[in-house]
């Protein structure tokens, strides 16, 4: 990991528009808003409100990566049923919320829209918790018990949304892969452009919905999402049984 120096990091503490108080890390000086240092020697940048993590030269999410004896590794797959709860602490009116489904798109906060056929209750599930799972190939899909599935992915505009139940249907330039899920880590677009996750304040020019929507950021819609905030996704394991709703709406 380079060592900054004081014009260095003057620099790039100007170019996040936001520059405080400096602090020493070693040689250099800091804005701890937009650094962290690690054993007063080695600056990691903040992303979605967090400092990331260092090992043995390098920065790392722990929403993706663990250092045991230093070594940098992968986490382990989440191979059951999650629930999704977004975090940023600079973000404090939605750190800490769960991701809910409705209206076909996943939102931060608010209820959980589900639907059982009278056919089906009383065996249908609560369907007040929004799950997911991890699929094969980079796939991901809803907890669901509903034939076919709803598969989640993202909208043209990288919006994430998931399928109708009885339907595959997405629209056209919609990307249902390149989603990874990590125990103990979080949900993470490998999208190759991807910018990671976004929140995204309801306006009247944004897209339709009561809450906070859930974006994929990437190089061609940056602009557009300029009013919106990072976020990591963290990943807990759904502590019911089987699927949590017969088909979310």
């Amino acid at each position: 990991m380079t060592r900054f120096t004081l014009a260095a990091a003057v620099l790039i503490g100007l170019g996040h528009r936001v520059l405080g108080a400096l602090e020493q890390c070693g040689q250099a000086q800091y804005d701890p808003a937009n650094y962290v240092c690690w054993e007063n020697q080695f600056l990691c940048p903040v992303t979605a409100g967090e400092g990331l993590s260092y090992c043995n030269g390098a920065c790392y999410s722990k929403f993706m990566y663990t250092c045991n004896n230093n070594i940098l590794t992968l986490l382990p797959p989440a191979e059951s049923a999650f629930t999704l709860t977004v975090s940023n602490p600079a973000l404090p009116q939605l750190h800490d919320k769960l991701v809910t489904a409705q209206g076909l798109r996943l939102w931060l906060g608010g209820e959980t829209k589900s639907y059982c056929p009278s056919v089906v209750d009383p065996n249908c599930p609560p369907g007040n918790v929004t799950s997911i799972v991890a699929g094969g190939f980079g796939g991901a899909g809803m907890n669901t018990m509903v034939p076919g599935g709803q598969q989640v992915y993202l909208t043209p505009d990288w919006n994430v949304g998931y399928t109708q139940a009885h339907s595959a249907y997405m629209p056209s330039g919609s990307t249902s892969t390149g989603f990874a899920a990590y125990q103990g880590g979080g949900f993470i677009n490998l999208n190759g452009n991807g910018w990671g996750w976004v929140a995204c304040p309801p306006r009247a020019s944004g897209p339709a919905g009561p809450e906070w929507a859930l974006f994929g950021r990437n190089s061609t819609n940056a602009e557009s999402l300029d009013y919106c905030t990072p976020i990591n996704l963290k990943v807990t394991p759904y502590p019911g049984q089987g699927a949590a709703a017969w088909q979310y709406t």
